[in-house]
């Protein structure tokens, strides 16, 4: 995996508000989310979903926003600003070997990995590492652009999630992405 991260400057283009065209980040999230949730969110660059998902989780909700680049965080935490939910959301800079989330362990009712996975070093870590911050039963959105990763290198990260103790639960269509929900068993 790990074939490069996005650079901190795409951002801005990731978070356009134009996106909202293909991907509706309430659309997609709702079936998904309930006020209170406490949700992680690895690789949130800018804030596309995490804006929307700390507005989804309500006041007393948590988002758990946690990514490599500091610049990304950066703006995230001005856009929460603006947007009145910076009391919802915590930013948290990653180690290039772990994303920090010990003081989670079986605390995360929903994990959004959005583009991200095929930036990690190790699949197989990185769903263990998510497993461990995660309730019994919680859900993880796998969402991976098809354009970067290949029906091959999905279903290697399905095998890793599945041997870190998440089970397939379905296959949504996501537009412009290879996509599977799971849950942690």
């Amino acid at each position: 995996m790990a074939e490069r991260v996005c650079p901190w400057w795409m951002g801005y283009l990731l978070a356009s508000p134009l996106r909202r065209w293909w991907q509706n980040p309430e659309q997609l999230l709702a079936p998904y989310l309930r006020a209170g949730m406490t949700v992680l969110e690895p690789g949130p660059g800018m804030g596309f979903f995490t804006l929307p998902l700390a507005r989804m989780v309500g006041g007393s909700g948590r988002v758990v926003a946690v990514d490599i680049q500091a610049k990304m965080l950066d703006v995230l935490r001005r856009r929460a600003t603006k947007a009145h939910l910076a009391e919802r959301i915590e930013t948290r800079l990653a180690a290039m070997d772990s994303l920090r989330l010990d003081d989670l362990r079986g605390s995360v009712d929903f994990v959004l990995a959005g583009a991200v996975v095929h930036e990690m070093p190790s699949a197989h870590h990185f769903f263990r590492e998510v497993a461990a911050a995660s309730k019994t039963g919680a859900l993880l959105l796998l969402a991976e652009p098809a354009g970067h990763v290949t029906a091959e290198t999905f279903a290697v990260e399905l095998e890793a999630a599945r041997q870190a103790a998440w089970e397939e639960v379905r296959r949504p269509t996501i537009n412009r992405c290879l996509a599977a929900v799971l849950r942690k068993t």
